[in-house]
């Protein structure tokens, strides 16, 4: 009753029934299986209170003591039997719908996986989640639950009507009468049901996106440096309130329903015993027939009830298939090409041939359904690179430099192959990265981030996400030269020590030394720095140049900085201005060329030396 009645307006794909088949087609017997047990258990229903007419006619009023113990045997034995059914048949259950989710589970978790960045950079995280976790097991419940409710259903009223007819067709249309009685408080308390439980969902899913936001360690803090306590509270407060309001009202309007429920069940029992009664006395049905009528009368109005909403049942389950299908149906936009080679990994050149991009529409990599804005975008990104041309050679480094915007962290995605160019063609040694696997090209690159993002595991299990087969000497000597060795070494648990969500526990400049160790285990041919010692104190600067020396030595770099002092050793300097390089050389060069790498210098040397005179006058 607390279903959404309007997924009954919903169109389904067509081939939605097809694909649905074909994920339970290994579980075919299995579910052959199940449908036995519960038409079994389905012609029980009738099988009792036919065994108890016949003991009250055969057995108790004509005194045959021999016969009603037979029949009680009987009737000890079907229990016996029905019991032993339903485990058989929770068993097949069971088997069938755990599988299911496991099928389902995996090959969306795998597909999402394989999706571009530009994927999860709009898709909502909760909203994958959902339809993995809620969608794959609405979808599951389609070959249990549902089902098994369908022809548990169907069957059990076909054959309690026929047999009650066939006992007594004036006591059966007399007890029907009161069926309307029945449905009436049925489809109201249906009705206030339906609203008050998605009321509910939506309070309970502002609840969990409240806690999710200020239980991470950055909301934590944002609540803890800006937030008002009591204010937290209250907002919170009066959204559990309101949760806790209307689990009364639903707990209430079950109540009533099932009072509602057992009174007419009464009175139609009451009217089956009083017109049954006196057509016993008139000898027009035994006793034994009256009973076993009164008793079918109580299984009567079950299926009647489930049957009347199994339209939204079945739907439900498939529409929960579909939005699972919709996550499968959308094709990864940065994929294998077919019949791709394997890279070379060893002494790698890259090089950019007039390569231009802008990023991609949302309808290209993303569902409207994954999404959550409160005003759609009407305007596209527009080019944010425009023919850029440039070669890395084996062993060297080119920094790439420019003011805010300019398209520097878009080439550092590009050589991984996070997004495809629009136009132009990217080489790394000398193939087409289009045209090698993704496995093979994004091995041979390494990547440090402007934060290093650290999974809350342990530091060895950060660290061997790289080289899961890195042994203990291994990921020490990566930390050695990284320079976060001496950190490590001193705390109680080394390796073992959790380095906390997002790696919260360390400081930047810890993550960061971390995050170069991990790059190091990996032992890339081209390794990719973003901004990696952006936001580093002085003393922690120190230590990750330190420890980049050693990283980015014998490897073809590409250096995406701010501080245009730390790639005054490049082998060359490529400087960006709104997506096209408008100057290249060595730093003497630039400096000398008095363009906008020589204004840019200029100004932060100004920066620099007006900060250290500050430092001095304190």
């Amino acid at each position: 009753m607390m279903a959404d009645p309007s997924v009954k307006t919903q169109k389904l794909k067509a081939g939605t029934i097809r694909r649905i088949g074909e994920f339970a087609r290994p579980y075919k017997w299995q579910i052959i299986f199940f449908l036995i047990t519960v038409i079994f258990d389905a012609v029980l229903v009738i099988a009792t209170p036919l065994l108890l007419r016949r003991l009250i006619d055969g057995g108790v009023i004509p005194r045959d003591g021999a016969l009603v113990t037979r029949l009680a045997i009987y009737v000890g034995l079907l229990a016996i039997g029905d019991s032993v059914m339903s485990v058989i048949g929770r068993w097949f259950s069971s088997r069938i719908g755990e599988g299911l989710i496991y099928d389902l589970r995996s090959v969306v978790f795998a597909h999402v996986q394989r999706q571009s960045i530009a994927f999860f950079t709009r898709a909502q995280t909760g909203a994958l989640i959902t339809r993995i976790n809620s969608d794959v097991i609405g979808a599951q419940q389609a070959f249990t639950a549902t089902l098994s409710g369908v022809v548990s259903n169907v069957v059990s009223l076909v054959l309690v009507l026929v047999t009650m007819l066939v006992l007594s067709w004036q006591i059966t249309a007399i007890s029907l009468v009161l069926l309307p009685l029945f449905l009436l408080p049925t489809k109201w308390v249906g009705k206030r049901l339906q609203s008050l439980t998605r009321e509910s969902f939506q309070m309970n899913a502002e609840m969990s996106s409240t806690m999710t936001e200020r239980f991470n360690v950055s909301g934590a803090l944002l609540v803890a440096l800006y937030g008002e306590p009591r204010r937290e509270h209250e907002y919170f407060s009066s959204r559990a309130r309101k949760v806790a309001d209307i689990g009364i009202s639903i707990a209430l309007l079950n109540r009533l329903f099932f009072v509602a429920l057992t009174s007419v069940a009464a009175v139609a029992t009451a009217f089956a015993y009083g017109i049954g009664g006196h057509l016993a006395i008139s000898g027009a049905v035994t006793v034994g027939t009256l009973l076993a009528i009164t008793a079918l009368l109580g299984r009567l109005y079950g299926p009647l009830t489930a049957l009347s909403n199994v339209r939204v049942d079945v739907m439900t389950a498939l529409v929960s298939f579909e939005r699972v299908f919709e996550v499968l149906d959308l094709s990864p936009m940065v994929q294998n090409k077919v019949g791709a080679s394997t890279l070379d990994s060893k002494n790698l050149k890259v090089e950019f041939r007039n390569v231009s991009f802008s990023y991609p529409r949302a309808e290209d990599v993303s569902l409207a359904s994954l999404e959550s804005a409160a005003k759609p975008e009407t305007a596209q990104s527009g080019e944010v690179l425009s023919d850029i041309s440039f070669t890395a050679a084996p062993g060297t480094m080119t920094a790439i430099v420019g003011p805010s915007g300019a398209g520097k962290t878009t080439i550092s995605a590009l050589i991984p192959r996070l997004y495809d160019v629009r136009s132009g063609k990217i080489l790394v040694g000398g193939q087409d990265i289009r045209d090698v696997t993704l496995e093979s090209l994004r091995g041979a690159i390494g990547v440090v981030m402007q934060d290093a993002h650290l999974f809350h595991e342990t530091i060895a299990e950060n660290l061997r996400y790289a080289k899961p087969d890195a042994t203990e000497e291994e990921m020490r000597a990566a930390c050695e030269s990284a320079r976060i060795w001496s950190l490590i070494e001193t705390l109680p648990n080394g390796f073992e020590t959790m380095v906390g969500e997002r790696g919260h526990r360390l400081s930047g400049g810890e993550k960061q030394r971390l995050a170069i160790a991990r790059l190091l285990l990996k032992s890339p041919s081209i390794v990719i720095l973003d901004e990696a010692t952006a936001h580093l104190d002085s003393e922690n600067e120190a230590l990750v140049h330190e420890a980049l020396g050693i990283a980015l030595k014998g490897r073809t770099s590409i250096v995406i900085a701010h501080r245009l002092s730390t790639v005054r050793d490049a082998d060359q300097i490529l400087v960006m201005q709104k997506g096209i390089i408008v100057e290249r050389g060595t730093h003497e060069e630039l400096v000398g060329a008095k363009g906008l790498y020589s204004e840019l210098y200029a100004r932060q040397d100004l920066t620099t030396a007006s900060q250290e005179e500050s430092s001095v006058d304190n």
